[in-house]
């Protein structure tokens, strides 16, 4: 890893491609670009409230590409959302350009597992963000349980956000974020040690489009957080999630769910969604039936 940074900055092929100032509009970002931790946690929050986590693509048998031009073709020119490895992706190279010394670090999805569970491959990418000799874990692409501010993970205390309070703990030579969620430490995921380079999320990104065993694959799942709610659709349940922990729950039909899309996720709706809404509308049909009995 160390020897493949240093021929990288040697051709000067650390320096990101990326119009800082288009991102800047993308997320409604107008303050300085330093390598502060102000800036960082500004983004941090400005980020996953713009940019919806989705993987319509994938359910479309699109495929997912994750070099920066398409990354930044589809984020920020097509105002699209994505998954981790193109939400973290664009969101490394944007730190980057500003002056901050970021490591991209892989991780193993634990959230709703239930205990024992064998972990899944490395499917999920995550940054460190180091600031004055402290480690931060920067991850805009989570999802339903998308940290809205960086966490330290050189401490294991509960670190409040505005949504969720967080600590990451030690589990053998990685480390496990836990969420605190009705009471309860939840893991969410535990990251690697070693630092990947970017190639090596080619791999996994292919894994977790294409594999079927990728619940990507089967399910309808857009998420946009913001300081005011957690919104979720997962199929057609949507839920808004507060900060004060209530939640609101609804069913919703396809029209609602193409109408969702749009007014709630900020998605540029398309005529070939339609198949996906309907699918997932009906994949709700039976919990609906049950929680109405």
């Amino acid at each position: 890893y160390a020897a493949a940074q240093i021929v990288a900055a040697a051709r000067n092929e650390d320096v990101p491609s990326l119009d800082l100032g288009a991102y800047f509009d993308r997320i409604g970002y107008d303050g300085p670009a330093e390598p502060t931790l102000a800036v960082l946690k500004a983004l941090h929050e400005l980020h996953p409230a713009a940019i919806p986590f989705e993987a319509i693509d994938v359910l479309l048998d699109r495929g997912i590409d994750i070099s920066p031009a398409a990354v930044d073709a589809k984020l920020i020119g097509r105002r699209r959302g994505g998954y981790c490895y193109e939400q973290n992706g664009l969101f490394a190279r944007a730190l980057k350009a500003i002056g901050f010394d970021v490591e991209g670090l892989a991780a193993h999805v634990r959230w709703m597992s239930e205990p024992g569970t064998p972990p899944p491959p490395l499917t999920h990418r995550v940054l460190r963000v180091t600031i004055d000799g402290v480690p931060w874990l920067a991850d805009v692409g989570f999802g339903s349980a998308v940290p809205t501010s960086p966490l330290r993970m050189d401490v294991t205390d509960p670190q409040p956000t505005n949504h969720e309070t967080f600590r990451i703990v030690p589990m053998g030579p990685q480390r496990l974020l836990q969420a605190l969620v009705e009471r309860e430490w939840r893991p969410v995921y535990s990251i690697a040690a070693e630092p990947w380079l970017e190639g090596q999320y080619e791999m996994a990104n292919w894994y977790t489009a294409t594999h079927l065993s990728s619940h990507f694959r089967h399910r309808l799942i857009v998420t946009r957080t913001t300081p005011e709610a957690r919104h979720i659709l997962a199929e057609g349940r949507l839920t808004i999630r507060r900060p004060d922990g209530m939640a609101d729950k609804r069913y919703l039909d396809a029209d609602e769910i193409m109408a969702a899309l749009e007014t709630i996720f900020l998605l540029p709706v398309e005529p070939e969604w339609r198949p996906i809404a309907e699918r997932a509308a009906l994949a709700v049909e039976a919990e609906k039936l049950a929680e109405a009995a």
